[in-house]
């Protein structure tokens, strides 16, 4: 009986002393939210263009600090927090089940009031076999869209903004980690459909890159790993043995998760024979409440190693994410390819990372804005050779490339 009675005792000791480990310190998420707010006020570079009220924000969450009992609720606290900017590039650097993910694989755009399919990862889905480009979205989960969008947890926003609006429906389409995603669609043919987003299987690439040839043209496919500074020499790899083709297309239509400039130079640098610029940075500094200065730079690529001198191509689309946009247009800045496609991710800026004093997880801000070097901000750039998804039963930006380099060839 002793025994048992120190078993037990052992026993709610250890959960006494783990639910006070985990025990949920408010006055510590009131300092963390103060910081990240003076740190959006200070240095996130778009604050005056989002037109979002700080005041609101800080009330309204304060508010909410005797309701967090979690850590799950703590960061959530904090990434709704970030939602109110509509910037899918302001993240938390962790994540919970029931946070929302970063993307999906179909991408809606919001006309006369009506939110409709405009793209769909064709390049990644492998068992997309219906037509679902113009696709009207009614609900999500039984809920009609417009409910779901006022359900939304952003508070301070202005939902009836069409920016703001169609920044919410594409969080929504990707959804929370642990909930279903089953939207209610109205075909171009006015058929009412069901589709399961999750039941749309994604390709995995474990290689890095793959690369082939067409009728005498080099592809070579980035899948999603320009942050891994090995694509570098892999890249060289490819490019060594597609050096006797008559052009070359890089595919840049998975790179959601975007990389690191030292891949992007190290791609960009096999195909110049003098330094170029390929983007601008800007932004304004202010210490100790002095006066606020404008800093702006160019930054450059050097040449590495053999040149590939043929025409290029680079095919870019909505999955095309942040440092994938900036070769994009770094490439044509340097004027060394044409891009063919449709918009890209648009996640804008330049990232820098701050830590909170009391959470064990960061955060990340545009500290910098970036421009292709003719001055169009990089996440208003739009491709020359534009291509509007009409569906997903031939590769209509492929096609596109092809015919270009076709044509530069002849």
């Amino acid at each position: 009986m002793n025994r048992l009675l120190l078993t037990l005792l052992t026993i709610f000791s250890f959960s006494y002393a783990h639910s006070q480990e985990n025990k949920i310190n408010q006055t510590k998420i009131k300092e963390d939210l103060n910081e990240i707010l003076t740190d959006l006020s200070q240095n996130y570079i778009y604050l005056e263009d989002k037109n979002v009220d700080l005041n609101c924000i800080r009330e309204y969450y304060k508010k909410q600090i005797p309701n967090i009992k979690t850590n799950e609720q703590t960061v959530l606290f904090f990434e709704y927090l970030l939602n109110e900017f509509y910037d899918s590039h302001l993240i938390l650097n962790t994540n919970r089940k029931s946070s929302f993910r970063l993307y999906s694989p179909i991408y809606a755009t919001i006309k006369n009031g009506k939110a409709s399919i405009s793209n769909i990862w064709q390049t990644q889905i492998e068992n997309s076999n219906q037509n679902l480009v113009g696709a009207e979205i009614l609900k999500i989960n039984g809920i009609d869209l417009d409910k779901a969008i006022e359900e939304f947890p952003s508070h301070c926003n202005d939902k009836n903004s069409p920016n703001v609006r169609q920044w919410i429906v594409n969080k929504i389409l990707a959804g929370r980690y642990n909930q279903p995603r089953i939207l209610t669609l109205r075909l171009s043919n006015k058929k009412i459909i069901e589709l399961d987003l999750d039941k749309l299987k994604l390709k995995s690439n474990a290689s890095l890159l793959t690369s082939t040839v067409e009728n005498g043209i080099g592809i070579i496919r980035i899948h999603n790993s320009l942050g891994n500074n090995n694509l570098v020499s892999e890249f060289d790899k490819a490019l060594n043995e597609l050096k006797n083709t008559k052009g070359l297309i890089i595919d840049l239509r998975n790179t959601v998760d975007g990389g690191n400039s030292y891949v992007a130079r190290g791609i960009m640098s096999r195909f110049i024979d003098t330094p170029k610029a390929y983007q601008k940075h800007w932004t304004v500094e202010e210490y100790n409440r002095n006066p606020k200065v404008e800093r702006s730079w160019f930054e450059y690529v050097s040449p590495r190693k053999e040149q590939y001198k043929k025409p290029v191509v680079i095919l870019v689309g909505r999955w095309t994410g942040s440092m994938g946009e900036g070769l994009a247009v770094g490439f044509e800045g340097m004027e060394r390819a044409q891009i063919v496609g449709s918009e890209m991710e648009r996640l804008a800026g330049e990232m820098s990372l701050f830590s909170f004093k009391n959470q064990k997880f960061g955060y990340r801000l545009s500290t910098a804005k970036l421009f292709h070097v003719n001055g169009t901000p990089r996440e208003k750039y739009i491709p020359t050779n534009y291509v509007k998804q009409r569906t997903t039963k031939k590769d209509e930006t492929l096609k596109k490339g092809i015919e270009i380099i076709e044509k530069e060839v002849k």
